[in-house]
C-alpha cells in the first residue's frame, strides 16, 4: 500500500476547485454580513461534552475523538459548528437582544453523509438567536436561497415541515420515550410496513394520525387535506399556519416548495419549521436548518434560535466551475520601477502577475499575456 494515499472520502482540493470554493465563501459572507450577521471561527477542537451538548449529541457517531495530553480528558474534533455558536453565544458574547452569527470552516465526519460525499465538508451557516417568531424563521430561510442563488444555483426545491406536528399527535397519547424514538426512525424511513404494526396498540386517533403523515406530502394541498384531518390541537394548528405563511413569503424566490409533515429530521433538538433545499440532478440536500429554541440549555441559556447550513465542496459541484485563470507574465528586472509600477497597478486590478524567475521555463508558467516594452511604455499583448 502506498504511503501517500489517503483515507476513503478524504481528497485534496486542486487550485480550480479550491478558488471556486473561497470565491463562494467570500460572496456567502459577505452576504451575511451586510445584513448583519457577524462572523465567528470556533476551535477545530473541543472536551468531549461541549460538541455533543444540545444539536450536537446527534452527531455523536459522527464525531473523531482524541485523548488530550495536557487534561487527560476526551477530546472531539467538531462535526457541526452550530453547538460551537450556541455557546459563543450564551457564554463569550451574552447579549440580552437578537444576535445574528455566521460561519465558514470545515468539520470532519466519522462517516460520509452518502456514498458521493466527503468526510470533511466545508460548513457555512448563519444562526439568529434571541427571536421566537416565524419572523426569524422567515429571515433565515430567505438568506439561505439568497446564499445559494449568490452562489450561482437558481433552480432550487425547498422541503418544509415541522416538528411540532408530530409532537402534537402523540402529546397525552401515553407513548413511551422509547416507542417515540422508534417512531421518529419509522417515519424518517418512510417504512409503513413497520409504522402499522407499531401503531396497533395506539388509540384510535393516534393511529390514524400517524398513518396519515407519511402521505402528507406535496403542494399546498397537503396543508388543507392536514387541516381536515388532523386532531384540532392548538400546537398543529399553529403549525400549519406557519408553513402556511412562510410558504406564501418563499414563493417568488424559490423555484419549487413541498411540505413533508413525516420530516423528522434533527427532531431530538428541532422545536419548529424545519426545511431542506435541493437541486436537480442532487439527490442530496445541499442546505439544512430549521428552529431549535432549546440549543443553548446545555449552555445554561436556553435562547430562542433558527438557522441553516451548507457543504460549499458539494454546492461547488453543482455550480459550472471555470478554468483557473491565466496570468500574466513579467520579466524579472529588480531595479526597474516602471516596471514594478506596472506590476502594482495590474495586481491591484486584481490580475494574477507572474514573474520570471532566472532560468524558469516559459511552460511552467500558467499565462497566456506578457509584459512587453513598446515605446518606451511597458503594455500588457497576448503570448
Amino acid at each position: 500500500m502506498r504511503n501517500w494515499l489517503l483515507p476513503e472520502y478524504i481528497e485534496d482540493i486542486l487550485p480550480a476547485e479550491a478558488l471556486h470554493i473561497e470565491k463562494m465563501r467570500r460572496c456567502i459572507i459577505d452576504h451575511l454580513r451586510v445584513h448583519g450577521y457577524q462572523q465567528v471561527s470556533p476551535p477545530l477542537l473541543e472536551f468531549e461534552e461541549s460538541l455533543l451538548s444540545g444539536s450536537g449529541s446527534d452527531m455523536n457517531l459522527q464525531m473523531f475523538k482524541v485523548i488530550d495530553q495536557l487534561s487527560g480528558r476526551m477530546m472531539g474534533l467538531r462535526a457541526d459548528m452550530t453547538p460551537q455558536v450556541a455557546r459563543i453565544d450564551a457564554h463569550l458574547l451574552n447579549c440580552e437582544g437578537i444576535t445574528r452569527l455566521c460561519y465558514a470552516n470545515y468539520v470532519l465526519h466519522t462517516l460520509p453523509s452518502s456514498l458521493t460525499q466527503t468526510r470533511e465538508p466545508f460548513q457555512v451557516g448563519a444562526e439568529l438567536y434571541g427571536h421566537a417568531g416565524v419572523e426569524s424563521d422567515l429571515e433565515i430561510q430567505q438568506l439561505m436561497l439568497e446564499c445559494l442563488a449568490i452562489s450561482g444555483l437558481n433552480k432550487v426545491h425547498l422541503d418544509l415541515g415541522h416538528v411540532a406536528v408530530f409532537r402534537g399527535i402523540i402529546k397525552n397519547a401515553s407513548i413511551s420515550l422509547e416507542m417515540e424514538t422508534e417512531l421518529f426512525a419509522i417515519l424518517q424511513a418512510k417504512d409503513i410496513v413497520a409504522l402499522k404494526e407499531i401503531c396497533a396498540g395506539l388509540k384510535k386517533s393516534t393511529r390514524e394520525s400517524l398513518l396519515l403523515l407519511p402521505e402528507l406530502y406535496g403542494d399546498t394541498n397537503v396543508l388543507t387535506e392536514a387541516k381536515k384531518r388532523l386532531p384540532a390541537h392548538t400546537e398543529i394548528s399553529s403549525a400549519l399556519d406557519q408553513l402556511e405563511m412562510v410558504s406564501k413569503e418563499l414563493k417568488p424566490i424559490v423555484d419549487t416548495i413541498a411540505f413533508d409533515l413525516a420530516d423528522l429530521r434533527g427532531y431530538h433538538y428541532h422545536t419548529g419549521i424545519v426545511f431542506a433545499a435541493y437541486a436537480r440532478g442532487c439527490s442530496n440536500a445541499i442546505a439544512l436548518g430549521g428552529r431549535y429554541d432549546e440549543i443553548g440549555k446545555a449552555f445554561g441559556r436556553a435562547r430562542p434560535a433558527t438557522g441553516f447550513s451548507m457543504d460549499l465542496r458539494e454546492l461547488s459541484r453543482l455550480v459550472e466551475q471555470k478554468p483557473y485563470p491565466m496570468g500574466i507574465r513579467a520579466p524579472f528586472k529588480k531595479e526597474n520601477k516602471e516596471l514594478n509600477k506596472k506590476i502594482e497597478q495590474l495586481r491591484n486590478d486584481g490580475h494574477i502577475v507572474i514573474i520570471d524567475l532566472p532560468e524558469q521555463s516559459e511552460s511552467s508558467l500558467s499565462c497566456d499575456r506578457r509584459l512587453v516594452m513598446r515605446k518606451g511604455e511597458w503594455i500588457v499583448e497576448q503570448i
